[in-house]
């Protein structure tokens, strides 16, 4: 997804962390100031520490460590014990699609909160934007956005990628406060699936749901999508707001 706007000019900034690239973008009062800048390092030293804390690649991490058995959860710090929470509550919210467990060939299971992590972390990295005052921020990590714009801007328009053009927009979301996020398999492959099954999903391309914050849009994005063929009816049900693209091309948009 990528944010366009038009009226003020627009202060861009990237840096990669979390195996992604994460972008900022600023107009308004603060933009290329001391404050813009202070506020944009903060939010990248919280994404630095969650990726210490919940990174699945480093072995030094707590979530590695727990999953080796090396610490238990009373010795990890309460971040992690947030981030677990929010997939049991997916977990039951899903009927067990969306786990934060992951089975390997041998059949053995490794704790694997990615699929939390990213919306959560990328919503505690927002909150030094929020404080810049009389600017709009947009902040993207790997395509997922908060979005924040006062009542004076132009809402940010945020382009959903077509999963089977990766050129080409499949939809045009105007966000002034919130968040949205996209799951689906054109850039990472088959990284989703179903945990009841263990099988990729085949029916759906793309979920994107629109919400008031990225945890709720991106935990909700990633189910639905590993609910397969159930993904609209199952947003539907939870009054979410969002687009379904199939695998045969339709397009269905979901609004309570």
């Amino acid at each position: 997804m990528s944010a366009v706007v038009a009226e003020r000019p627009v202060q861009r900034y990237v840096e990669h962390v979390m195996g992604m690239p994460i972008s900022l973008a600023l107009r308004g009062r603060h933009t290329a100031d001391a404050r813009a800048l202070d506020a944009w390092a903060e939010a990248m030293a919280t994404l630095h520490d969650v990726d210490r804390v919940f990174s699945t690649y480093r072995a030094d991490s707590h979530v590695s460590r727990l999953d080796r058995g090396e610490i238990t959860l009373a010795t990890c710090p309460p971040e992690l014990l947030e981030v677990l929470a929010l997939g049991e509550r997916w977990r039951q919210d899903s009927g067990g699609a969306f786990d934060v467990r992951r089975g390997d060939a041998s059949g053995t299971f490794h704790l694997d909160p990615s699929g939390v992590v990213k919306g959560w972390a990328v919503e505690r990295a927002a909150r030094p934007l929020r404080l810049l005052a009389g600017t709009d921020f947009c902040l993207s990590a790997g395509g997922d956005m908060v979005c924040a714009a006062g009542a004076e801007s132009v809402p940010w328009r945020v382009g959903v990628e077509d999963p089977h053009d990766v050129a080409a927009v499949a939809a045009v979301v105007p966000v002034r406060n919130g968040a949205v996020a996209t799951s689906g398999l054109a850039h990472r492959g088959a990284h989703i699936t179903d945990a009841r099954t263990g099988r990729v999903p085949t029916r759906v391309a793309s979920v994107t749901v629109v919400a008031e914050d990225l945890v709720r849009a991106d935990l909700d994005a990633t189910a639905a999508f590993a609910l397969d063929g159930e993904a609209a009816a199952w947003l539907s049900g939870r009054g979410s707001t969002g687009v379904v693209v199939w695998a045969d091309g339709r397009r269905e948009v979901i609004a309570p």
